[in-house]
Parts: structure tokens; sequence; C-alpha cells
């Protein structure tokens, strides 16, 4: 099986609140997919047209280069490669500010000679079905998990937990620090046969029952075609309810025959 992706479906939409601020690639054996997180700590202004959509293209373009990581191997090192390019961008721009950096929730894949091997940081959605027929879910942790579980102001329950990302006993993501690869949720899968990266945007048709769980969710965005009918019964059913729509973004892909 060859060590190198070729697409099936590539299907973005902006959400209601903001620009977009989702991204997703693949290049040879890597695929990503990228969900910047709503600033809560003020923004700092970084040149895109907002703080988290600059780290979600920076860090797409990133990824489609090589990997510059020497002391990790398979997809960490090619997580902390990124991480670590950004933290060289981030000190021109900003100095040594990160607790107000941009963060997001992100998953890479990569291909090797046994399978596929996923790193997540955060909620992005990673589904796999595996040439022995079984369909397999990676996730790391949902990203407001902890302020659910939590009493008090939510919007101040927020601000702290952002305040404690990557730190010791608290949620990783997707920032600027290389060692939050280190604690990425990594996996490794048999060989693929077909793979979607969702963001939670687009895997909220799972939460609102518009498909009933990662077969289906698979099944319909096999193609471009179903993931964008799939995507626009998503828009009209938060319509309906009155949802502020997230950006949505699916990536789906296998490996090239």
């Amino acid at each position: 099986m060859s060590l190198e992706w070729e697409i099936r479906a590539r299907v973005q939409f902006e959400g209601d609140a903001h620009v977009i601020e989702d991204a997703c690639g693949f290049n040879g054996p890597n695929a990503w997919v990228i969900d910047g997180a709503t600033p809560l700590l003020g923004q700092l202004g970084l040149p895109a047209a907002s703080d988290p959509q600059w780290l979600a293209q920076a860090l797409t373009m990133i990824l489609a280069g090589p990997c510059t990581d020497k002391g990790r191997s398979g997809v960490r090192a090619v997580l902390a490669s990124a991480l670590a390019n950004i933290d060289s961008l981030a000190d021109a721009l900003v100095g040594e500010e990160h607790v107000r950096f941009p963060s997001a929730a992100i998953s890479v894949a990569q291909l090797n000679p046994d399978g596929v091997e996923i790193a997540s940081l955060a909620d992005c959605t990673v589904v796999v079905r595996t040439l022995d027929g079984v369909t397999h879910l990676v996730r790391a942790e949902l990203a407001d998990s902890r302020v659910d579980d939590a009493v008090g102001d939510r919007t101040e329950l927020l601000k702290r937990d952002r305040e404690l990302r990557n730190t010791p006993g608290r949620l990783w993501v997707a920032r600027r620090e290389p060692e939050a690869a280190d604690h990425a949720h990594v996996v490794q899968l048999s060989q693929p046969e077909i793979m979607v990266m969702a963001s939670d945007g687009a895997w909220r048709a799972v939460d609102l029952g518009l498909v009933s769980g990662p077969e289906e969710f698979l099944a319909r965005c096999r193609t471009t075609l179903g993931a964008l009918g799939l995507m626009h019964e998503l828009r009209t059913r938060q319509g309906e309810i009155g949802e502020v729509a997230d950006d949505a973004t699916v990536l789906t892909l296998a490996p090239r025959t």
C-alpha cells in the first residue's frame, strides 16, 4: 500500500459568528485537520482576520513542509516540528506571550508500513475504516469538558481554563509549545481503507442525530457530494433550532493505490 494519501472529499462551511478558523490538508503520508479556538482572553492582532485564523493557516502551511524534529519519531515528530515552527514565528510577532496566544484543536495522521498513526490534541475527530472492516474513532478530549463539569460563572470558568491550558494536569492544545506533542493522544491503527477527519463543527451532525454515529458519518462523507449534502442538512437543522453554527470541516482521504 502506498504511503501517500489521495483525496476523496474536502468540504468547509464557514460558521455564523466569525471568519473561518478551520484548516485542513495533506501531503505525502501526512494529513491534518485544525480547529482554531474562539479567543476569550483578547486578541493579539496577528496578521490575519483573527488570531485563530492566523494559527490555523500558519499550521497548515508548515505541516505541508518538511519535519525538522530530531528528538521524536512518527506523528509526534510531525506535530512537534510544526509547533516549534509556530513558536519561532511567534517570537517575532508577540515576543514571549504564551497564555493569550491563539490555540487550536488538531489531529494529524501519518501513513506508515504498519498502517496509520494518529495524534490528537483536543476535539477534532478522526474516523478510520481499516481493511479488516473495523471502524475506529479517534479523539483526544472535548475541549470544554472540564468546564462543563464545574460550578460557577461559565464565562469566567472558560477564561480560567484557557489560562491553564498546556500546563500539567490540564488540557493540552496546539499553541506554540512543541512539548504539547508529547501530551497528544496517539494511536496506531492497521492499514486504512478510508479516513475522514472532521472539526467539531462538522461533528455536530452526529451530536444532533443527523447520522447515527461514526460509521454513518464516514459513509455520508466518502464523496464530496455526500459530505456537502450532510453539511447542508446540518446547517438547515441548526437554523431550525436557532443554534449558532460553528465552522465545519470534513476531509476524507484514502491511501493512494
